[in-house]
């Protein structure tokens, strides 16, 4: 018996030893698997990272595209908007609606200086009569030029006289709106304009006389009268829109000198200001380009008798 239990015995711990041969085995598959398990989830997370991180590119490059489309159509639509603006000639029309027998009455109130200054007078908020009257007074500066003894060369001088009228125009009036603005005085830039544009209505009736008629003594008549009563139209006006009698003083006496002084200056300096200009960027006066009969040098003398003696020895 005693044999046969150890016989028994033998048998179990072979059937043991064999299972637990199996189980070992068993397990090293299972880790195996659970290892290549683990790699491949490890793989397919650092897919999933790489991904979401070319998404997260994508997405950036995509958004940034779109801020940059974004903000070229806003600038596109800004700078069309701004064209249109300046170019929309709806803008300028109600300024240059004007029919022509209102500019020929307020040419002539122009010239009338107004009587009551207790209430603001009314300006004509229009610059199609101003902006002729300056061109008118271009022509005029050009017919000057013409009729008096500046030599004109390399054309006309018509920028020269289109900078001068159009830079008192546009200067003094831009002055006097800035001095209007200090002294409290009710008026616009465009009211300005059309004002100050007026007002060289006398200029032109003086200058157009006086360059036809040269004497200093009616120069100064015209000056006196046809140019003091454009600017004491002007002066009422600006007296009757002003509060304060510092500030009336200040305004219309700049406006007044300006005014006058610039029409001295047109008659009696322009022309030589303007011939000095022309010494300085083109030089002084050249004269006229002759042809002159050269000397033939002494050789040429000598062949040509050398020659004449030859032909009459052989005839």
């Amino acid at each position: 018996q005693g044999g046969g239990s150890a016989v028994i015995d033998m048998e179990n711990m072979d059937d043991t030893s064999g299972s637990s041969f199996e189980d070992m085995g068993e397990m090293h598959q299972r880790m195996k698997e659970e290892e290549e398990e683990e790699a491949e989830g490890e793989a397919g997370a650092a897919e999933e990272e790489d991904g979401e991180f070319l998404g997260m590119k994508g997405l950036r490059g995509q958004l940034g595209r779109q801020v940059a489309d974004q903000m070229w159509q806003v600038g596109k639509r800004q700078a069309s908007r701004a064209f249109s603006l300046y170019a929309n000639i709806d803008i300028l029309r109600p300024y240059f609606d004007v029919e022509p027998v209102q500019v020929r009455a307020r040419l002539l109130e122009s010239m009338i200086p107004v009587k009551m200054i207790n209430f603001p007078q009314k300006i004509a908020g229009e610059l199609y009569g101003p902006l002729m009257l300056v061109f008118t007074l271009v022509a005029i500066l050009l017919h000057g030029m013409k009729t008096s003894d500046t030599i004109i060369r390399e054309g006309t001088l018509m920028g020269t006289a289109i900078g001068t009228c159009f830079g008192y125009w546009l200067g003094v009036s831009s002055f006097i709106y800035f001095l209007a603005y200090l002294c409290n005085a009710q008026i616009t830039m465009v009211q300005m304009l059309s004002l100050l544009g007026y007002g060289l209505f006398g200029h032109c009736i003086t200058l157009f006389v006086t360059y036809n008629i040269h004497f200093h003594s009616l120069f100064y008549v015209f000056w006196l009268v046809v140019g003091g009563l454009s600017t004491l139209r002007m002066v009422a006006v600006l007296v009757s829109r002003t509060v304060g009698h510092t500030q009336r003083l200040i305004l219309c006496g700049t406006l007044a000198a300006l005014h006058m002084l610039f029409l001295l200056y047109l008659h009696f300096a322009y022309h030589k200001v303007v011939e000095g200009i022309l010494d300085t960027l083109e030089g002084p006066n050249m004269p006229p380009f002759q042809r002159v009969a050269r000397d033939i040098p002494v050789v040429s003398n000598a062949v040509l008798n050398t020659t004449a003696k030859a032909a009459a020895l052989t005839l």
